[in-house]
């Protein structure tokens, strides 16, 4: 039996993607009661404060994915509980949770991320849609791909070919959220990098290569068995494998991450790696891209979340 007599995983939560995280915590739990870890999984509703107080855990590990789970406010609050959770801290996930945020810091950092600009919905509203919408395209060319500032999962999110096809997008991706990120479209290879610091540092996973079906990784491409062929490790050159791994780890760093984090990237046909978004909650579900990294690393997945667990219960 482990150290840990009592960890909580929590999962759920009321965003657009609980679905997703309740799935996440039930495969966690799993394969860390596989590695004879207690494991109690709790929902984020009324009932947890008073359960921790009354029961503190060891350490809680949060599979909540979007909203509070990824935008520090959960984690703000198990650490008014002092009770030492895997994962960033509060302030570094608000910077990572934001992605035009976060793509400013990585770019400070000299790594390569595509042009793109980020505008709320009230923008469009207070200047006139058309006129706004045509300098986009002159600006940024085509195609694009847009999505919300926030949040995960694809939701809201679409590539768009041409300027007719832009005000939909927009449309979509305004259902999720309140500012749009529009970026220019980068062809190339689709790639998670996944990066875990039990202790000696940061360290990059095999990256996962992306294949969807019909083309694009949308929400049902991620989480529905058979609409997506990965590739563990992906299909790329040793320089390309290299030049991934050293952003993932670079990023992770920029932006003041902590124990794991999983940043998605798209190669270009030259082998050139450019920086989309960095997750840090990544998903851990049967065709989520962490736990395929892990297995490529011919590393146990229940081993892996109790090192983080037993590393997050140290630092109390």
């Amino acid at each position: 039996m482990s150290d840990l007599s009592h960890v909580l995983v929590l999962a759920g939560g009321l965003s657009y993607e609980r679905e997703v995280s309740l799935r996440s915590g039930r495969r966690v739990a799993e394969v860390l009661r596989a590695a004879g870890v207690d494991v109690e999984t709790r929902d984020t509703d009324a009932t947890l404060v008073p359960a921790v107080l009354s029961d503190p855990p060891d350490a809680v590990f949060v599979t909540l994915h979007g909203g509070a789970g990824e935008d520090g406010a959960i984690r703000s609050v198990l650490e008014l509980l002092d009770v030492p959770y895997v994962g960033a801290t509060p302030d570094a996930c608000r910077v990572a949770f934001d992605k035009p945020t976060a793509k400013a810091v990585v770019r400070s950092w000299g790594l390569n991320t595509p042009d793109s600009v980020a505008l709320p919905k009230e923008t469009f509203h207070d200047l006139g849609a058309t006129a706004v919408l045509a300098r986009i395209v002159d600006r940024l060319g085509l195609p694009l791909f847009v999505k919300p500032s926030r949040g995960g999962s694809a939701l809201g999110a679409s590539i768009v070919h041409s300027a007719e096809e832009l005000p939909a997008a927009m449309v979509g991706c305004f259902a999720y959220g309140d500012t749009a990120l529009i970026e220019q479209y980068v062809q190339g290879v689709e790639v998670a990098v996944s990066v875990v610091d039990l202790g000696d540092g940061p360290v990059a996973l095999p990256p996962v290569e992306i294949v969807p079906d019909r083309g694009v990784y949308d929400y049902a491409a991620r989480y529905t068995a058979g609409q997506t062929e990965f590739f563990a490790p992906a299909r790329l050159s040793p320089e390309a494998t290299e030049a991934c791994a050293g952003m993932a780890v670079a990023a992770h760093t920029a932006l003041g991450l902590r124990d794991v984090s999983r940043t998605d990237l798209i190669v270009d046909a030259t082998g050139k790696p450019y920086f989309l978004e960095v997750n840090v909650a990544p998903g851990m579900t049967e065709t989520s891209l962490l736990p395929m990294a892990a297995e490529a690393a011919h590393r146990d997945l229940g081993t892996l979340c109790k090192g983080l667990l037993e590393l997050a219960a140290a630092r109390r």
